[in-house]
């Protein structure tokens, strides 16, 4: 799997439709920004358009058209080495990583646009030492394609290295930006804290979106982040599982969290979630004394109550019951004397 570069998309639509020619010059040059090894490089060719004249490079392929048209284009492969190379040329479909990186299928897995492009008889290609070879190639649109973006890449590979470029494929027809956000939650705390969520695009055209946090405590307001853009563009169809670093988090307190995510062409999606916030290092030492305590209590109660158990229960003689429930001693009985003599 390749990962590519994200660059911004240029706001105005650039439509490159050029004769298919093959040149190969013989000339120094030298590394373009493309270029992520020494040896050789692949970026797109300069083209006519006025933003390709002003800048002199495109960091991508741009192409738009509508369902069954042939839309044409061109490579550059710059060798800036000492020795031959040979590449081999390929098209790609494009999706997003789960962090949301652009990349590219593997070579025979493509379903979509990566499909659509060819390279004809130039899918291998020989570039000499210090040579700039310039090849084309062409993108099919199927009949009925449903319009949209189609992101896909042109892959350049070589002994196990890979350069992709990528291609921006616009259908004419109705664009639909939509997106939700899902899976919203909080993870660690204080200054470490993060909010994690899930972004799904649900339209039809890539979508560079935009985050705002709102938190609401039980205890008053909580700081959140300000609207930001986020560094990724989320492809048609994909899904993105993305984090966002939260600072304000409180330490102690229950929290409402809203995410609020827009994107140019009027999309707009929320998600929320609730969080407790407590210091347990705190509250641990807290309720390890109060537990401490109550047992303290309890042992002075049931001794308490042993004593006046045993205080209360007399055995000695002369006790009992009285009336009311009262102990007094019993009456003794009076004794019998025995008279000897007459009576008087």
């Amino acid at each position: 799997m390749s990962v590519l570069p994200s660059p911004r998309r240029p706001g105005g639509l650039l439509l490159a439709a050029v004769a298919a020619v093959v040149a190969v010059l013989s000339c120094a040059v030298t590394a373009p920004a493309a270029a992520d090894e020494p040896g050789w490089t692949a970026e797109p060719a300069a083209g006519s358009a006025p933003a390709a004249a002003k800048s002199g490079a495109r960091p991508y392929f741009y192409l738009s058209g509508t369902s069954g048209t042939v839309l044409e284009d061109r490579l550059a492969l710059a060798n800036t080495s000492d020795r031959e190379h040979t590449i081999a040329l390929r098209g790609a479909d494009a999706y997003n990583t789960a962090a949301g990186a652009f990349a590219v299928r593997p070579d025979k897995e493509s379903t979509g646009a990566g499909r659509w492009i060819s390279f004809g008889a130039g899918t291998t290609v020989k570039v000499p030492p210090h040579t700039r070879a310039v090849v084309p190639f062409t993108v099919t649109v199927p009949p009925g394609s449903p319009p949209g973006d189609h992101p896909a890449a042109v892959v350049a590979t070589e002994s196990g290295r890979e350069v992709g470029v990528r291609v921006h494929l616009r259908i004419g027809g109705p664009a639909l930006a939509a997106l939700t956000v899902e899976d919203v939650s909080v993870r660690g705390k204080g200054a470490h804290a993060r909010v994690a969520y899930t972004l799904v695009n649900r339209g039809n055209v890539a979508l560079a979106p935009e985050l705002a946090i709102s938190a609401e405590g039980a205890l008053g307001k909580v700081a959140g982040r300000s609207i930001r853009t986020l560094p990724v563009e989320v492809l048609p169809g994909q899904r993105v599982e993305l984090t966002e670093p939260w600072p304000g988090a409180p330490v102690f307190d229950r929290v409402a969290l809203t995410l609020t995510v827009t994107a140019p062409g009027g999309a707009r999606a929320t998600g929320s979630t609730s969080a407790w916030f407590v210091p347990w290092g705190i509250a641990g030492a807290t309720g390890l004394g109060l537990l401490g305590l109550g047992a303290v209590a309890a042992a002075a109660l049931l001794l308490e109550r042993k004593r006046r158990t045993r205080s209360g229960d007399g055995s000695g003689p002369g006790s009992g019951p009285g009336p009311h429930g009262s102990a007094v001693p019993e009456e003794a009985p009076a004794p019998e004397h025995e008279l000897t003599g007459a009576p008087r």
